[in-house]
């Protein structure tokens, strides 16, 4: 094997604040990245614990482990905790902690907006579930109308607790902190790139965060636009939904599904952006169709602002509507299928590794390509108005976002582990994690298939005997146990390894991208040097400049400028007060107190005046030359 005989020379290391407070100030990426990958598999597990009581209380006919009202509240934020606090969240943690990395760049565009962007996140989460503190004062607070949020439902007439005012509140500040990341990611990937990394060297998961940016940026406008006028619904009585007064229930839908399904491709493109790093690494080639695979990205983006209303074809919209988009549901199927083509032809005659990444990658592209199929049967209006509102759909789903993305991210973070924290997972326990979290996934979810066809409804929460439902909700409870066991392993191996020494090397998995080329964990100015990147796979090409893993095509690249001092931003309590501001000013408004409203907006106020004239407050680290 060849060796690398030029490295890259390390600077000394600036003093680095620690303790609690120096997280709450921190604007670098890479721990911000790690503090979104810690709060998003804590929300993972609040809204793993409300799926078991959900399956707990559907194991048998007739149960009543929990009532009807708890039952509508669990469904409801276990689905809104998955989407916008557990997968966006994770992936976002990858996004954070890499992007840069990935690119060659020392940060992100914005690093305070980033920082403002993580606690507008974790607070707004936070805002959200504390609801369920307030449903032992007040019954009703927990929002409990489904993720959907359908109009009807959310109305005073039939909610007229403090439920769908948390919701909406909720999601308007995590919102907030996705649309700002959306933009600061889309900057960075523009503007911060390595000399030589034109757009087509850029490692596919950085195409897939740019596409998934211009989706945020385009789809959460149609949602805020909706909270908002929900929100003066309920408080003003603005009518934009009453059907006596002239408004229209359907509205609601075509605004919410035209953020709802680009949502759904905000959280699988860079899922799949996880996988094709991973598979090139273990499969010992270089990705399959990487063009293809840059356009197919694009193609999935744009087709995704096409088919929202195949969520809405039992609404009456009429044929030619429902044909129209039944054929581009059919279409957007190719591009996916295209993608699954070329992870597989990327593995072919490669000399493949098995190790945990990998067969998680594995894990992903079977249970997604299964959630395809069952979404491709979606697109034909008769069978889609039978399935609508069954189990079917229940099935479809999780298979993409458990199956496909929540797969995906495990393989990430078994991937870069050892590039956050400098260690490395335990394989053996891995590998155990793998297999029972597969069999334990599959044995929860699959039986929703068959339930779906024999006519079970989504959302109810007992059913009688006689049905022909006993059965599968019985073996899918089965499963979540057994999906327990697997999520408890991954946290274990996590647990125990962070209790271990910080020795991992560099490049643990002799991989192809140059954020493998720094130290694990990386310092905190990221690269001593700028990179000059003259191909694609460049680590790859300066490991074996043969082209041991298929041809080089090495370009010249602008030549170096000189060495000048780096600069990396100030700590600042900023953007965490201007979110908490966000949070009070929040609570304000949800019991309308115009003290409490008054004071997050002081806290506001503050923040953004602090933001403005605190000066940068950062330090300038001498530039040193290569080893």
């Amino acid at each position: 094997m060849a060796t690398v005989t030029k490295t890259l020379g390390l600077l000394p290391r600036p003093t680095a604040q620690t303790g609690f407070w120096s997280w709450v100030t921190t604007v670098d990426h890479k721990r911000i990245g790690i503090m979104y990958l810690f709060a998003a598999l804590f929300f993972f597990l609040v809204g793993g614990l409300e799926a078991f009581f959900i399956r707990l209380q559907l194991m048998q006919p007739d149960l009543s482990v929990v009532k009807a009202s708890t039952f509508n509240a669990l469904f409801t934020m276990h689905a809104t905790t998955m989407i916008f606090m557990a997968v966006m969240p994770l992936l976002a943690a990858f996004m954070n902690f890499l992007l840069p990395l990935m690119i060659g760049a020392r940060d992100v565009a914005f690093p305070r907006l980033n920082a403002f962007s993580y606690w507008n996140y974790l607070l707004g989460g936070l805002f959200l579930n504390t609801s369920w503190i307030f449903a032992f004062v007040k019954p009703g607070s927990v929002p409990d109308s489904g993720w959907f949020g359908y109009a009807n439902l959310t109305s005073r007439q039939f909610s007229d607790g403090m439920g769908p005012d948390f919701w909406t509140l909720g999601l308007l500040m995590l919102g907030i902190g996705t649309l700002i990341s959306g933009f600061n990611f889309l900057v960075t990937i523009v503007n911060m790139r390595a000399p030589g990394m034109t757009l087509m060297r850029m490692p596919i998961f950085v195409w897939t965060t740019l596409v998934t940016s211009v989706l945020v940026i385009f789809a959460f406008p149609a949602i805020t636009v909706a909270l908002f006028m929900l929100m003066f619904d309920r408080t003003f009585a603005a009518n934009f939904f009453n059907v006596d007064s002239g408004g229209m229930v359907v509205f609601w839908q075509h605004l919410f599904w035209t953020f709802g399904h680009p949502e759904v491709y905000i959280l699988i493109l860079p899922a799949m952006g996880i996988v094709s790093e991973i598979l090139p690494t273990f499969a010992r080639k270089p990705l399959f169709g990487y063009s293809v695979m840059v356009f197919s990205s694009s193609l999935i983006g744009f087709m995704g602002f096409t088919v929202w209303s195949h969520h809405m074809f039992a609404v009456g919209m009429g044929p030619v509507v429902n044909t129209i988009f039944g054929l581009t549901t059919m279409a957007i199927a190719i591009p996916t299928g295209v993608k699954i083509f070329n992870w597989l032809a990327t593995m072919w005659g490669g000399r493949v590794r098995f190790t945990t990444p990998m067969l998680f990658a594995l894990g992903f592209i079977m249970c997604f390509t299964i959630g395809g199929l069952s979404g491709f049967m979606h697109a034909l209006p008769p069978s889609n108005t039978q399935q609508t509102d069954t189990y079917f759909i229940v099935a479809h789903i999780h298979y993409v976002l458990i199956g496909g993305s929540i797969f995906a991210i495990f393989g990430g973070i078994y991937y870069w582990f050892p590039k956050m924290f400098g260690r490395l997972l335990s394989e053996k326990l891995g590998k155990w994690n793998f297999w029972i979290t597969f069999i334990g996934f599959n044995t929860f979810a699959f039986p929703f298939h068959f339930l779906g066809l024999y006519g079970m409804p989504r959302r109810v929460y007992t059913y009688s005997a006689g049905y022909g439902w006993e059965f599968w909700n019985l073996v899918s409870t089965i499963g979540v146990f057994i999906l327990t066991a697997g999520i408890s392993l991954f946290l274990i191996n996590v647990i125990a390894t962070l209790r271990k020494p910080a020795n991992a090397p560099a490049d643990p998995w002799d991989a192809r991208t140059i954020e493998w080329t720094i130290p694990s964990p990386p310092p905190v100015y990221n690269f001593a040097v700028v990179p000059q990147i003259t191909a694609r796979d460049h680590f790859w090409y300066e490991k074996y400049p043969d082209g041991e893993h298929g041809k080089a095509k090495k370009a010249k690249v602008p030549a170096k400028g000189g060495d000048h001092g780096i600069h990396m931003p100030g700590q600042s309590y900023m953007p965490a007060l201007v979110a908490l501001g966000i949070f009070v000013l929040g609570y304000g408004g949800l019991f309308s107190s115009v003290l409490v409203a008054s004071s997050g907006f002081v806290l506001i106020l503050l923040g953004v005046y602090g933001w403005a004239f605190e000066g940068d407050g950062g330090t300038v680290i001498e530039a040193g030359g290569e080893g």
